[in-house]
Parts: C-alpha cells; sequence; structure tokens
C-alpha cells in the first residue's frame, strides 16, 4: 500500500495516482495544471490555499488504502 507525506511534490502525487487530482480539485487546489504547481510539496501548496496539509495527507492515504 503507497502512502504519501506532505512533504511530496504535487506531481510525486500525481504520478503515483492520477486519482489523487480530484480529492486536490474538491479541496480546492483547482491549480494542479499550472507547472509550477507540479514543484510544489503539498505542505506548500496546503499553506498558499489556507488549508491543512495533515487533514489531506491523512485523506490522500485513506483514499490509497481503499483500492
Amino acid at each position: 500500500m503507497a502512502q504519501i507525506n506532505k512533504n511530496m511534490l504535487i506531481g510525486q502525487l500525481i504520478t503515483l495516482d492520477p486519482n489523487i487530482a480530484p480529492i486536490l480539485m474538491r479541496a480546492g487546489m483547482h491549480c494542479l495544471g499550472c507547472p509550477a504547481s507540479q514543484m510544489e510539496s503539498l505542505e506548500e501548496a496546503a499553506m498558499v490555499h489556507g488549508l491543512d496539509a495533515d487533514v489531506l495527507v491523512e485523506q490522500i492515504n485513506d483514499f490509497l488504502a481503499a483500492e
């Protein structure tokens, strides 16, 4: 089972599982197509969007565990 952490880059997350993108989009990260976002960590992107990175990590890891 794959697990992610908040230090991983957005690009790494999407490469790991493209189905992570909708989770991030629902959280309010609508800029996933922006080239700059691919080089941001999940923690950095969450901070920019006023989100809790730990909550996102938990949601994504729960999703990955269920796959």
